[in-house]
């Protein structure tokens, strides 16, 4: 199904052309390499292995798990909707692949999110002081960003990223949370009421 760009999309692209600068376009070129398949992938093995070291395995499950189902959703869409990229004069960055959903905006969503997630379940620190957990949007919200700002992407391929993304961890957060409970009610099943 083919997903053709909305006005909307164009008038953005067309402004944030018009607003380059050299400064802006390198610190969206860093930005946007922290949002990279093989800079996220390393994110997650490591912490999947050390989540697995502590003995954390739902929530390794949910980093591990979640983040590469989160992927192949991802790489699903972008060829089910098929939508073509901004027209290469546009673009800062030499990609050939599909446009929608963006997936540094979507994959950024999934592992930082994903993160955050376990972070909350396992550290008494980052749940006295939830604020922290911010760093997360803030940084799939600048990844995304870049990826409008270079030409890589219509704003609605990066929107679609961050709404798809968070809902997916929504989604993950949500089995970890019901698997982790399960083996504590069957713990509990047989004791009689106090």
């Amino acid at each position: 199904m083919f997903l053709s760009p909305n006005g909307v999309d164009r008038t953005i692209t067309d402004a944030v052309v018009d607003l380059r600068t050299e400064v802006l376009t390198d610190i969206a070129l860093v930005a946007t390499a922290t949002g990279n398949t093989l800079v996220l992938t390393t994110v997650v093995v490591v912490v999947v292995l050390g989540l697995v070291g502590i003995r954390a395995f739902p929530e390794a499950i949910l980093v591990g798990a979640g983040s590469f189902a989160g992927y192949l959703l991802m790489v699903g869409l972008k060829h089910l909707f098929a939508r073509p990229r901004p027209p290469i004069a546009d673009r800062l960055l030499d990609i050939d692949t599909y446009s929608f959903p963006s997936g540094h905006a979507m994959m950024s969503t999934v592992v930082f999110g994903l993160l955050a997630v376990a972070a909350y379940r396992l550290s008494a620190w980052v749940r006295a002081h939830p604020a922290v957990l911010l760093i997360a949007p803030i940084w799939a919200i600048a990844i995304g960003c870049s990826r409008v700002y270079l030409g890589v992407h219509w704003t609605t391929d990066v929107l679609a990223g961050w709404l798809i993304g968070a809902a997916w961890v929504a989604g993950c957060a949500w089995l970890c949370a019901r698997w982790a409970a399960t083996p504590q009610r069957q713990r509990t099943a047989g004791r009689p009421e106090p």
